[in-house]
């Protein structure tokens, strides 16, 4: 998950805790080898390197492929998994270099959920473009996790992945106490919010960001135009029933720029915003 991650369990008994963190954990290293897109066996990776030719995936890579579509229409094009190639000119790796509008224009005709051809279960990527899943893989994973770990344990779970987490309900003690940090700072909360259950993640630019000229350039990038949204909140929060739903909103908020807060307004969800 390239980050992070934590499994708290409500029990009193050492082997039940090691029992069911291994669950998630494995759950975890599961999906990461499968999905990722930095390992040479992974289904992304056979996807990204097929040159244009159809590939059957199986039942759980087909719903993930059919959930971005919906994602993709939903936002009207804003998120998408073709955005992967955007990574060439965009590192966010220490260095402060800002692509040209020149590179950034040649990348564009490689990006566009449009491109791809979905005739399920086969999958066409062309030649020259990517997908990446990393905008709901963790949120996915964490989700995941939770649903196996709880099969048959009637304790309290909290899945924590980098961050973005979800649990099956709250200990007996009271709320999960679940810290946001504050934007610029290394784990110091600027928010401490009582969860009881249900997913919560966080979108935002904290860590990876380029400043150049006084410019800050976040790494959430807009595929529209190929740079990064401009005017959004330093970390956006949400509340939703599952993982993946507070992910997706998180995102779809930070795409939005400056009317990120009246986005999840108009959501109904439960949500706060840092600046």
């Amino acid at each position: 998950m390239a980050s992070p991650c934590e499994v708290l369990i409500e029990t009193a008994d050492a082997a039940t805790a090691a029992r069911i963190g291994g669950i998630a954990a494995g759950e975890a290293a599961r999906i990461e080898r499968k999905f990722s897109r930095y390992r040479v066996d992974s289904v992304v990776t056979l996807l990204n390197e097929s040159r244009g030719r159809p590939v059957a995936v199986d039942d759980e890579t087909a719903a993930l492929i059919a959930f971005a579509k919906h994602c993709h229409e939903l936002s009207g094009g804003a998120f998408d998994v073709t955005s992967g190639v955007l990574r060439k000119l965009w590192r966010f790796d220490g260095t402060n270099r800002v692509p040209s509008a020149a590179e950034v224009e040649a990348l564009r005709p490689l990006i566009g959920f449009g491109r791809l051809t979905w005739t399920p279960p086969r999958l066409t990527v062309p030649e020259g473009m990517e997908i990446d899943f990393g905008g709901i893989g963790k949120e996915y994973a964490v989700d995941r996790a939770l649903a196996l770990a709880t099969q048959g344990f009637a304790g309290a779970v909290l899945v924590n992945f980098g961050g973005d987490l979800a649990a099956n309900r709250a200990p007996a003690t009271g709320p999960w106490a679940v810290g946001v940090e504050r934007p610029g700072t290394d784990r110091e909360a600027r928010l401490v919010l009582d969860l009881k259950g249900g997913g919560l993640a966080t979108s935002g630019d904290t860590r990876r960001f380029i400043e150049r000229d006084g410019v800050r350039y976040g790494h959430i990038l807009d595929v529209r135009t190929g740079w990064p949204v401009q005017g959004a909140p330093r970390s956006v929060t949400v509340a939703a029933g599952t993982c993946v739903e507070a992910g997706l909103l998180a995102t779809l908020a930070m795409l939005e720029g400056a009317g990120a807060e009246e986005f999840l307004e108009g959501q109904g969800v439960t949500h706060w915003c840092l600046r």
